[in-house]
């Protein structure tokens, strides 16, 4: 009984740690990638605009996400010293999203307690078994992609990747969404703009 006592405690604390775990993941956000051309020189660019057409609108009309992404990605070059010029600029931004459906698969390791009955010492004795217990699970990956251009020579100097898991959302949410993956990007930009 004393063993089985034992092992409802490790359960309760291992379900304990888990869902620690999960709400720390949740409150972290997307995972954030860049990469800088080496070769780039950051200190010249003062000005930006975004680059034409913007991936995200390859289709040729703007939608409330692609907008709310524009002034998001103003507000973050704006705050780090760039001025905002349509028509000359040193940087180029381009955006745009991808969705991919993703599976994982893992494996839980599991522990159980068997009971044997000893016939010598006429009682039942508990053991624990331990094995691993694959799961799979499906899901939908989006990548929010923030690319800035060298605009005199047509280079990708800079490029912030925000990568999430997709779920159903409200506009709102999604504004919210967007909103918070872009300045996860831009925390991730080391440069200013030159005076």
């Amino acid at each position: 009984m004393k063993t089985a006592t034992m092992s409802s405690l490790w359960w309760r604390a291992l379900i304990g740690l888990t869902l620690v775990s999960l709400l720390a993941a949740c409150s972290t956000g997307p995972r954030i990638r860049t990469d800088a051309d080496p070769t780039a020189d950051f200190s010249q660019y003062r000005t930006y605009g975004f680059y034409q057409p913007l991936a995200m609108e390859q289709s040729g009309y703007t939608t409330y996400l692609s907008d709310h992404i524009k002034n998001a990605v103003r507000r973050e070059m704006d705050a780090r010293g760039y001025r905002f010029s349509p028509d000359k600029a040193d940087l180029l931004v381009n955006f745009q999203g991808v969705i991919r459906e993703k599976t994982d698969v893992y494996d839980i390791p599991r522990s159980d307690i068997q009971y044997f009955y000893s016939y010598r010492a006429r009682a039942y004795y508990a053991y624990p078994v331990w094995y691993d217990e694959t799961r799979v699970n499906q899901y939908t990956e989006g990548t929010l992609t923030v690319d800035l251009v060298d605009a005199a020579r047509n280079r990708l100097v800079w490029s912030g990747d925000a990568i999430g898991r997709v779920t159903q959302k409200t506009p709102q949410e999604r504004v919210a969404s967007a909103d918070q993956a872009i300045s996860a990007i831009f925390a991730k930009y080391p440069y200013r703009g030159a005076p």
